[in-house]
């Protein structure tokens, strides 16, 4: 592995984690000018290509797909784990399809439910452009949907 400070090629492995979407850890220490880096490595499993809306077809990027969350989440308490976890939870899903080929209706799903789950603002920021939300009645009806789904998941009754 390349140190990325001397670019010298000899480094040494001090210890190595794996987690359960199967992506491994490691911290390194470059033998030439002692400095210490983190490397990450996953594994690279086939992803599907995203059929758009208008029937175009493009390869999945994790990275565009991981913008999209952020801008969602911007200025809210959602920590960039959080945000990594569910982008990666996606991909490994893409890649358990087993498909060649997949909707961006899918991957848009899977986006909406787990914002759902992560912050209701993010949520309805991406409800807005992803369910072409388009007028204040349209809004405030995803907004009411979200209100009971939450109250009957809390066992609360709205009087």
């Amino acid at each position: 592995m390349r140190c990325p400070y001397c670019q010298s090629d000899d480094s040494k492995v001090l210890d190595t984690t794996h987690d359960a979407r199967g992506v491994v850890r490691r911290r390194r220490e470059c033998v030439a000018c002692h400095q210490r880096f983190t490397t990450i490595e996953r594994p690279l499993l086939a992803i599907p290509l995203i059929i758009k809306r208008d029937g175009t077809r493009e390869e999945f990027d994790r990275e565009k797909l991981l913008r999209g969350i952020r801008i969602s989440c911007a200025k809210r308490p959602v920590p960039a784990s959080a945000i990594d976890r569910l982008v990666g939870e996606i991909e490994t899903s893409l890649q358990r399809l087993g498909r060649s080929e997949v909707s961006s209706r899918v991957i848009g799903d899977m986006v909406i439910q787990g914002l759902k789950e992560l912050d209701h603002i993010a949520y309805i920021r991406y409800a807005i452009v992803y369910l072409q939300l388009d007028d204040l009645r349209d809004l405030r009806n995803e907004i009411d949907r979200l209100l009971t789904d939450e109250e009957n998941s809390n066992g609360i009754k709205r009087v």
